[in-house]
């Protein structure tokens, strides 16, 4: 398992050195430069230009690549943010909570909601239940997140007056951007354990186990739903990596300060200092959300625990 994890770190550095030339290849090929934006329209050119061969806005696309990895690696320095001034992770940092916050409630709530429903909808199949359920996940997936948040905010907000419409400042806060979320990814959560448990409930241990007068109770959920499980981990832990920095719009509805609208930002501002960080950032996470659901793999099915003790 230790030689496994070993293995997968390493593999980490490839991934995300990719990340970082693809985003530096972008954003190089993006108009105007650093020195005008830091120092304004109403900056003289020398002054400008000083400034871009300080920051070697002038060198060839490769040096710039290299001088950037290099100062990455050997003093984790990854730049001042053309905006601030300040260290780029000084705002990854600071809006990191709230896009965890939101993340991880949105997936949670759409996992409390979509799984139970897709075993009941699955275990149940082509009853009232069944139907009820499938074309209630396919509106849920459908509903564009920024229509929900918005009559979220109408109703909850400005007409009963229950929930705040915008900002970070309490728990609060979160409950509607938790709901905008949850809603539709319940939607594709349901879906997939039902489908899951459909392909798990028709293998022949199960007709054995039935056969041998197994409470269904036990079937369901001893046998079948841990067989399940895996599919249903991966959407949940790849959601979950998405969300932290693509709940753009639910974000820019609620007038949360996330790293989403941190990117949007400073793709805006053409702050490439900050899209690099936030970015690279994203990626290093998703590649350990990754990391763990593997691990979490060997957890819920022993022949994938054994491959990895190889």
């Amino acid at each position: 398992m230790i030689k496994y994890v070993l293995k997968r770190l390493v593999l980490l550095i490839p991934v995300l050195l990719g990340v970082v030339l693809i985003i530096f290849g972008i954003m190089a090929m993006m108009p105007g430069d650093p020195g005008r934006l830091i120092l304004g329209e109403n900056a003289s050119q020398e002054a400008v230009q000083m400034l871009n061969e300080q920051l070697g806005y002038y060198d060839p696309f490769f040096v710039q690549f290299f001088n950037y990895l290099k100062d990455a690696v050997t003093k984790l320095d990854f730049g001042n943010s053309y905006r601030t001034s300040k260290p780029v992770f000084d705002d990854v940092f600071a809006r990191l909570p709230n896009s965890l916050k939101i993340s991880f409630n949105g997936i949670l709530g759409a996992c409390i909601i979509g799984i139970p429903l897709g075993i009941l909808s699955a275990v149940k199949q082509y009853s009232a239940v069944d139907t009820i359920s499938s074309v209630t996940a396919m509106l849920a997936a459908s509903i564009p997140p920024f229509w929900l948040g918005m009559m979220l905010i109408f109703a909850f907000a400005l007409k009963l007056g229950w929930l705040p419409s915008s900002g970070a400042e309490s728990w609060k806060c979160f409950i509607l951007p938790m709901i905008t979320l949850a809603i539709p990814y319940a939607g594709s959560m349901l879906r997939m354990t039902r489908s899951a448990m459909l392909e798990t409930i028709r293998q022949d241990y199960i007709r054995t186990a039935r056969a041998k007068g197994v409470p269904q109770r036990t079937i369901v959920f001893k046998h079948a739903l841990r067989n399940a499980l895996l599919p249903i981990i991966t959407i949940a832990a790849t959601s979950f990596g998405g969300l932290l920095g693509g709940a753009v719009i639910t974000e820019s509805v609620f007038s949360l300060p996330g790293l989403g609208t941190l990117i949007v930002t400073g793709i805006r501002q053409r702050d490439k200092p900050i899209v690099l960080a936030s970015v690279l950032f994203l990626a290093l996470m998703f590649s350990i959300i990754m990391l763990i659901v593997d691990l979490l793999y060997a957890f819920v099915d022993p022949r994938i625990k054994a491959k990895y003790s190889k």
